[in-house]
């Protein structure tokens, strides 16, 4: 997908959402829960209850992983089933040396034909190039996650050689490097919801680039605080929400609810465009 018709499907759709898809099975509703496809079934209809409220759908590979053979067979026919126009998010959080990277950058841009997928940067560039190399698909690096776990390596302070000022954190030196190795068209950072102010630094750094922000809804990060600090002139943000849509009920009215859910952070961001 370029980032022109992603663009167009955001100012046409009136909406920057993503939507999650971590479906844990010991959390849909417990009439599915018997069912031999019951991760795709809910899937399905989460995807027809929300298709025209969002731009993208993101799969956190973990979830479908854990199950096995069957769990990857879900993640097939859930990608399978997402419409074109929809911008498909593996969140897989891949990283590693060049020639796995390349295996790693097949089975998700080839096999299961997503247009994006997560990876973790921290083992330089030689890692990130072989999903670079795919035409009209996107790198997502890590930059400033949400969790409190962030501040252990992704908020240090880094020592400028030359002056031996510390006047860095580390997460700003890996935007500053990582946006060398691609551009606007194939190159996303994730940035957490729940550290909203610290989008106007960043935003410095990667004035154009698209932001995937996780921690809005259950995890308590705020959509209009996102917006005021991250949004460019392109909107530039593609803000996910996973459990407050996809488990707003775990009754057999699921899906309805879940629209509801969706529907409310399409209007307010309908306000922000």
């Amino acid at each position: 997908m370029t980032r022109q018709f992603l663009i167009e499907q955001i100012k046409q759709k009136r909406s920057y959402l993503c939507i999650g898809l971590d479906t844990d099975i010991t959390k849909i509703p417990p009439h599915l829960r018997s069912l031999p496809d019951a991760i795709f079934q809910f899937n399905k209809a989460i995807i027809d209850a929300t298709k025209d409220l969002c731009v993208s759908y993101k799969i956190n590979t973990a979830f479908y992983e854990a199950l096995g053979v069957k769990g990857w067979q879900a993640l097939e026919q859930t990608v399978n089933y997402i419409p074109s126009e929809h911008f498909k998010i593996a969140d897989a959080k891949r990283g590693d040396i060049g020639n796995t990277s390349s295996q790693y950058a097949k089975a998700f841009f080839e096999t299961l034909n997503f247009d994006a997928v997560t990876v973790a940067p921290y083992m330089g560039e030689d890692s990130v190039k072989p999903f670079l190399e795919y035409k009209n698909k996107w790198t997502i690096v890590l930059g400033l996650t949400s969790n409190p776990g962030s501040k252990d390596f992704e908020q240090l302070k880094v020592v400028d050689k030359a002056t031996n000022n510390a006047d860095e954190f580390l997460y700003e030196r890996v935007l500053q490097k990582v946006s060398e190795w691609g551009s606007v068209d194939n190159l996303m950072f994730v940035v957490g919801a729940t550290k909203a102010k610290d989008f106007e630094p960043i935003r410095k750094i990667v004035p154009e680039h698209f932001l995937l922000v996780p921690g809005v809804g259950s995890q308590g990060g705020s959509l209009e605080e996102v917006t005021k600090y991250g949004k460019n002139n392109g909107i530039g943000l593609l803000v996910n929400v996973s459990r407050a849509v996809i488990f707003a009920s775990d009754k057999e009215n699921f899906a309805e609810e879940a629209r509801k859910a969706a529907l409310q952070y399409q209007q307010e961001m309908e306000k922000y465009i």
